[in-house]
């Protein structure tokens, strides 16, 4: 008779798939860091909700922007923290190599997977605001969904590309 499990997975399966999720987190949260950062704070082109992106909007406006960037950077951020966690788990609890470009290929992916969800529920169904309001908006929201798809895509192929169990060489070059 045999023990063994006819559905358990190897080692480097599990290690394969915790580093793939643990980069699909990592990439949704530092996407969203990298949107807040860039399009709310530097470029101040919108808000996660455009209360004061309007003729006549309040200080009290103003400051609804602010907190709700605040709550979404405070998401962004969790998300970041848990993809950088659940990769430090799957790495120690293998002892093996990060698996090639696996991690990075994954957070291409969450990067593009929170571009498309977030351009597509904020920006194209709530309309709660736009990648950059006014003349060319719709291009510029367009512009928006693209870049992820092509991180999706590219993170994809690079995963792809990464053989099993190939380790990162971490070599100034």
């Amino acid at each position: 008779m045999s023990t063994a499990r006819p559905f358990a997975t190897d080692t480097a399966t599990k290690t394969s798939r915790a580093v793939k999720t643990a980069g699909v987190l990592f990439g949704m949260g530092a996407g969203g860091l990298i949107d807040g950062i860039l399009f709310h704070q530097l470029l101040q082109w919108h808000h996660l909700i455009c209360f004061s992106c309007h003729p006549g909007a309040t200080i009290e406006d103003v400051r609804k922007n602010i907190f709700a960037d605040g709550l979404f950077s405070v998401v962004a951020f969790g998300l970041t923290v848990a993809g950088v966690s659940k990769l430090w788990s799957a790495l120690r609890a293998s002892g093996e190599p990060l698996p090639g470009r696996v991690f990075w290929g994954a957070a291409a992916v969450g990067w593009g997977v929170f571009n498309l969800v977030e351009g597509v529920i904020d920006h194209h169904i709530l309309a709660i605001h736009h990648v950059r309001p006014g003349p060319g908006e719709l291009a510029w929201d367009l512009a928006f969904l693209a870049f992820g798809a092509l991180l999706v895509l590219g993170g994809l192929r690079l995963m792809r590309e990464t053989s099993p169990g190939a380790p990162v060489r971490l070599s100034a070059r």
